[in-house]
């Protein structure tokens, strides 16, 4: 049902890497298709969403105008909401926004000695767009994911798009829409909504940056955009890693491992235990709950595909295998979790000690889950506020601090041959 690899394997290498390895299933088709669309929707605009809409969603509407839903709209469905579910969006909601504002960034400078100032200054982004799952599907935790360090960061509006096909919108989403103080909502998806947010239509204003998961079709359109906006990430299958030391039990592990697989069949969840007999006890977990699942079938394909459970020869040879994966989740199950954090090196969350599920992180810990997937995690970083925001460099010469850097500039630019930058440098060094 899931892999078994030990490091004493003479393959464990070749099979480990066989196993991490991700292929994006992106083909040529898809790309020209979107690429399409795209096309489409910059030379007609609202035209080509609305015909867009209406094949793909099964729709049938007469303007872009139609397809906006009102604020009375989106306030009644968080009204309507039953109270426990009302509650469990607001205290998250807190949570992730008092979370994110610590990061929130300052503006500063400094003045030298001869009077010039140098410094950074933090600017938000005006508009984004979020991209949002439709349909059946009810995502309202990415909602509040993506737009809450938005509005920390200061973004004047921010655009919601979600399809709506056969006229389905789930409530749950419109209710996190109202209470992430969403500026715009508007019920259109695929890679014509990307494409109608990067370039702007009649009716759908341009942004700044696209926010959001979607299906191959909008994560194909959010990379052909890039450039022209920009964007969050380009997100792979979900992963967890859990190194454990083998004293937490082994039903918690098996469903945290659970937790990511049920995604889809190409998830990952993996653990790392040097303890062989605690090892068989998670294998025996996963036997007994997996018939317990709704999404049994899913989770049995994803642990079969790309799920592993590994013996390593300690917690040590266990962190250096992770940092070669650099998972998207990292759970430290162990007895004294600080004293390894320091020797992690890339990972997208770490959720430390056993009483920390990845599950946590996804909804309500205050952590964003908007998190770096296949390996990317060794040079990216969680979705947050600086996200958000962009930083303008700032230089104020003085008069004296123009003539002794003049000097240094001149004597640079002489040197790549270009006489006008020195030119311009030396001009103000003249008393």
């Amino acid at each position: 049902m899931i892999n078994k690899l030990s490091t004493l394997d003479a393959d464990f290498d070749s099979k480990l890497n066989s196993l991490i390895v991700w292929e994006s299933s992106v083909n040529d088709e898809i790309s020209d298709s979107v690429k399409n669309i795209i096309d489409n929707v910059i030379q007609n605009g609202d035209k080509s969403v609305l015909e867009y809409t209406m094949k793909f969603d099964s729709l049938d509407t007469a303007s872009i105008s139609e397809l906006i839903i009102s604020k009375e709209k989106i306030k009644q469905s968080f009204d309507n909401l039953e109270k426990k579910k009302k509650n469990a969006l607001s205290i998250a909601a807190d949570r992730i926004k008092s979370y994110h504002q610590k990061q929130v960034q300052e503006s500063w400078t400094y003045t030298e000695d001869d009077g010039t100032i140098l410094g950074q200054k933090i600017t938000p982004l005006e508009r984004v767009g979020l991209y949002v799952p439709g349909g059946k599907a009810a995502y309202p935790s990415s909602v509040l994911m993506n737009s809450i360090p938005a509005k920390v960061a200061g973004v004047d509006e921010l655009i919601m798009v979600v399809p709506a096909p056969h006229g389905v919108l789930n409530e749950l989403v419109l209710a996190a829409a109202y209470i992430a103080e969403v500026d715009l909502v508007i019920t259109i998806g695929g890679a014509q909504a990307i494409a109608a947010l990067a370039y702007g239509t009649e009716t759908i204003p341009k942004v700044d940056k696209i926010v959001g998961p979607g299906n191959i079709y909008v994560a194909t359109a959010k990379k052909q955009v890039f450039g022209q906006v920009g964007i969050d990430m380009i997100a792979g299958p979900s992963e967890i890693l859990i190194i454990c030391d083998g004293k937490t039990n082994p039903d918690w592990i098996a469903m945290d491992l659970f937790s990511q697989a049920e995604h889809d069949e190409d998830a990952q969840a993996i653990l790392l235990c040097p303890n062989n007999d605690f090892i068989k006890e998670v294998e025996n977990s996963i036997s007994k709950l997996l018939i317990t699942m709704e999404r049994e079938e899913i989770i049995r394909a994803s642990l079969k595909n790309r799920g592993a459970l590994i013996l390593t020869k300690d917690i040590q040879e266990a962190v250096r295998i992770s940092n070669r994966i650099a998972p998207e989740h990292l759970e430290l199950s162990v007895k004294d979790p600080e004293s390894i954090i320091d020797d992690i090196k890339h990972a997208g969350t770490i959720f430390m000690g056993k009483y920390s599920s990845e599950a946590l992180g996804d909804y309500c810990a205050g952590t964003n889950h908007v998190l770096p997937t296949s390996s990317t995690a060794r040079f990216s970083s969680p979705l947050g506020v600086y996200d958000f925001t962009k930083r303008s460099s700032i230089v104020m010469a003085s008069k004296l601090g123009a003539k002794n850097l003049g000097k240094t500039a001149s004597t640079l630019a002489f040197g790549e041959g270009l006489q006008a930058h020195a030119q311009s440098a030396l001009y103000r060094t003249d008393d």
